[in-house]
């Protein structure tokens, strides 16, 4: 018989063990997720100072931005807007990278470069990594 009560102490104690084990364990719906907070980035797309030269049939558009260090390297691409029927202007994309190397962390103005063949007297749209600049004369 002594048996048989060592055998009901043991349940007991393992269903007390099993339950406390289940109320002691954190539920899903219990953990509270915090969200990580919102981040804006703004955008500051600087002014360019933009350069047109026209000579038989070719714009030489040339002019300088700031960019946040003299290592940030700055390419420019000119393309025509509109169809081959109806020209609309002249968009010239520049774009800039992120240095990746080490570097004063001072502005500094970076000159680009670009030719295009187009008819004279066309406006020019300037964007800087896919945003509108505004434009400077020289």
């Amino acid at each position: 018989m002594s048996h048989m009560r060592l055998w009901a102490s043991a349940a007991i104690i393992a269903l007390v063990i099993l339950v406390s084990f289940a109320f002691s364990v954190p539920r899903v719906r219990d953990v509270v997720v915090e969200k990580a907070p919102v981040i804006e980035q703004i955008i500051v797309v600087p002014a360019v100072s933009l350069s047109d030269s026209f000579k038989k049939g070719m714009h030489t558009i040339s002019g300088s931005l700031e960019v946040p260090n003299a290592c940030t390297p700055v390419s420019a691409e000119a393309t025509i807007i509109g169809n081959a029927s109806s020209t609309d202007g002249i968009l010239v994309a520049i774009s800039t990278q992120t240095d990746s190397g080490v570097c004063l962390q001072m502005p500094t103005k970076a000159n680009f470069q670009t030719t295009i063949s187009a008819p004279a007297n066309l406006p020019i749209k300037i964007t800087v990594n896919g945003f509108e600049a505004t434009t400077t004369a020289p």
